[in-house]
């Protein structure tokens, strides 16, 4: 038996959870008026056949409409889609039960995260729903690790929550959804049907997930007051006074009424977003789209129920939903009849081990990188001399594969494993900082081929997600008109899953102009001076630096560029205006972790004035560098020399 307590299981639950195999394989009667979906495929395994028949029950039960949504998608998908529902949904549950003091139900939720980092290797789990959502995770090739916020978040609000503003409430609903909703669209990319957003609609697909969560809270209201919690920011409430005093008390009055009054609006408009499923496979689009319209049913039900929205939870009138769901079921089933998909066959442990949620994602704990092969330790330097940002010129890869006979993308491969070489690195040292050049505007130039293999290399290695295991928060800088869709996506998705992170900040800068970056920077300047907002003729360096596509990027201290050339090549100018500079003749994929090391401690030997006097021997240096008494200047040491 498990010693992970699962959530607090409905009695047909406990029933499918603790039936012998043959008992599990039986047909389930309380569906038998729907046709019977086809079993998992290559399923032989009726624990697990009783898992995924479970997660479907659940869902059923617990949220119909999901099901509904659900049942609008292949037979072949809606395993996984109910898996990965159940799961977050028992872990709400874990989290939510208020039988239980809140240190108590924090430590449930990690036991249950831990279990499933433990059993992701095994492919199998005593608890039924995790049984599902491993046998998931490997047969769609599911990263876990994406989940590691939002399920440590689930910890986190077992202690209450409270926002003062729409900014942090956006924020926690982000970070609670959209890595499931990421996990739902990389199954339909592996059934061959990818959900790629386009970037004009990248901003309003996550507006739509805040209207998802407030309707959500709307419709929950009742069930959280009753245990005494507020999910709605103070900047909401304070618009309607008196509204904070009544909702607790579950007192309708006129601030009450018109503060729900205004959020069903606000809903509305963030789930009305038109244009999200323009250029969507007509399959996917038509469950967006429905449940756009099943999204905005449920806040008419909100909005018709007044005073009684205090007291349960509002719902839709049966044809009403109907009204709904059947065109939805005819459209849904003439897209899918029209496309092929690709559905994986289950796999075993050995065969493929997904990434799993590296350790107990609710404690926040990472691995330590891996040592250099050569057993060699990073050197000690006191953080007062650490460069607190230090930027990467990573040049030499198509000349390392010529001087092999190797075609170029052979160099950029070997380059790849070069940045995790130095990545683990500037971890060892506890580096705050690392921007990578990784492909410029210029780049674009280059042979066709050649570029899309360096695009298919980012594109691999951003699904790889090396760092996942390490305390890496990733970010992305440039420009996105030209880059495919798909790695766009990718780019976001690991810039979301990673943002709570605060050891390394890893940038990589792709698509990037110096030039291009200061042009927009003016451009927004210009904007808004044209709109009264700037006074041009007051416009100093601060304004400048508040308007630039990274505002909080700090200025480089350490410029690094391997491969013998001496110049910045129109990277970073901005923040790279008093950064040391640092060149080797040795070519990139050479480059491990010792040059940079070798990198940061030149940099410690150099006096750094930014325009000041020198300071005399035995005086300090001031704030912006290391003491006289460790200022030499040094020449540039590298794997080259």
């Amino acid at each position: 038996m498990s010693d992970v307590p699962p959530a607090t299981p409905a009695p047909a639950d406990r029933e499918a959870a603790s039936a012998s195999p043959e008992r599990a394989g039986a047909p389930e009667r309380a569906e038998s008026t729907e046709p019977a979906e086809p079993p998992v495929t290559g399923d032989d395994d009726p624990a697990l056949r009783a898992a995924h028949r479970l997660c479907r029950r659940r869902t059923k039960e617990q949220d119909p409409a999901e099901y509904a949504l659900i049942q609008l998608v292949p037979a072949a998908l809606r395993p996984a889609l109910h898996a990965l529902w159940a799961a977050a949904n028992a872990l709400d549950d874990l989290g939510d039960d208020r039988t239980a003091p809140a240190a108590e139900r924090a430590a449930r939720v990690e036991a249950w995260i831990t279990a499933l980092h433990r059993e992701l290797p095994t492919g199998a789990s005593p608890d039924p729903v995790r049984h599902a959502l491993v046998d998931t995770a490997i047969r769609w090739r599911l990263d876990l690790s994406e989940l590691r916020d939002a399920m440590a978040q689930v910890q986190d609000d077992t202690r209450g929550r409270d926002f003062a503003d729409w900014a942090q409430w956006r924020t926690w609903g982000r970070d609670n959804l959209l890595p499931w909703f990421g996990l739902v669209r990389t199954v339909f990319d592996r059934a061959g049907v990818p959900v790629a957003l386009r970037l004009d609609t990248r901003e309003a697909y996550e507006e739509f997930l805040d209207g998802v969560r407030l309707t959500d809270i709307l419709t929950d209201l009742s069930a959280d007051l009753a245990q005494g919690d507020l999910l709605l920011p103070a900047e909401a409430l304070d618009l309607h006074p008196g509204s904070a005093a009544d909702l607790p008390r579950r007192r309708w009055s006129p601030a009450v009424a018109g503060l729900l009054t205004h959020l069903t609006g606000l809903a509305r408009q963030w789930v009305a977003q038109d244009g999200l499923t323009r250029g969507m496979h007509p399959g996917p689009a038509t469950v967006l789209q429905t449940m756009a319209a099943l999204l905005h049913a449920q806040l008419d039900a909100v909005d018709a129920a007044g005073p009684d929205v205090l007291r349960s939870p509002p719902r839709p009138a049966l044809h009403t939903r109907a009204r709904i769901l059947a065109p939805a079921r005819a459209r849904a089933a003439l897209a899918w009849s029209l496309t092929p998909l690709t559905v994986p066959p289950r796999q075993r442990p050995a065969a493929h081990r997904p990434p799993g949620p590296a350790g107990p994602a609710s404690t926040g704990t990472f691995r330590r990188p891996p040592p250099h092969p050569s057993g060699e330790r990073p050197p000690e330097i006191p953080p007062g001399l650490l460069p607190a940002h230090v930027a990467v010129i990573m040049d030499g890869n198509g000349r390392w594969a010529q001087q092999r006979g190797l075609p170029r993308h052979a160099g950029h491969r070997a380059g790849a494993t070069a940045v995790r070489e130095v990545v683990h690195g500037a971890l060892d040292i506890g580096l705050r900082h690392l921007t990578l050049y990784t492909f410029s505007t210029e780049n674009w130039q280059r042979d066709a081929e050649e570029v899309d293999a360096i695009l298919d290399l980012l594109r691999g290695e951003l699904a790889e997600n090396p760092f996942r295991d390490l305390d890496v928060r990733l970010r992305w800088h440039g420009r996105a008109g030209r880059l495919p869709p798909d790695l766009v996506d990718l780019l976001h998705l690991r810039e979301r899953t990673t943002r709570a992170r605060t050891g390394l900040t890893l940038t990589m800068c792709i698509d990037y102009g110096g030039r291009d970056e200061l042009t927009r920077t003016a451009a927004a300047l210009a904007a808004r001076a044209r709109a009264g907002r700037l006074e041009p003729g007051l416009i100093d360096e601060d304004d400048f630096a508040r308007h630039l596509p990274r505002p909080d990027m700090p200025d480089v201290d350490l410029l690094w560029r391997t491969g013998g050339e001496q110049r910045t090549s129109n990277f970073l100018p901005w923040h790279a205006a008093y950064a040391e500079l640092h060149f080797t003749p040795g070519l990139w994929p050479d480059a491990d972790r010792r040059d940079l090391w070798q990198a940061v401690t030149a940099y410690t030997r150099r006096q750094r004035h930014h325009g000041a006097a020198p300071a005399r021997s035995g005086e300090p240096a001031g704030a912006d560098g290391p003491s006289a008494a460790h200022c030499v200047t040094a020449p540039a040491a590298g794997s080259g020399d």
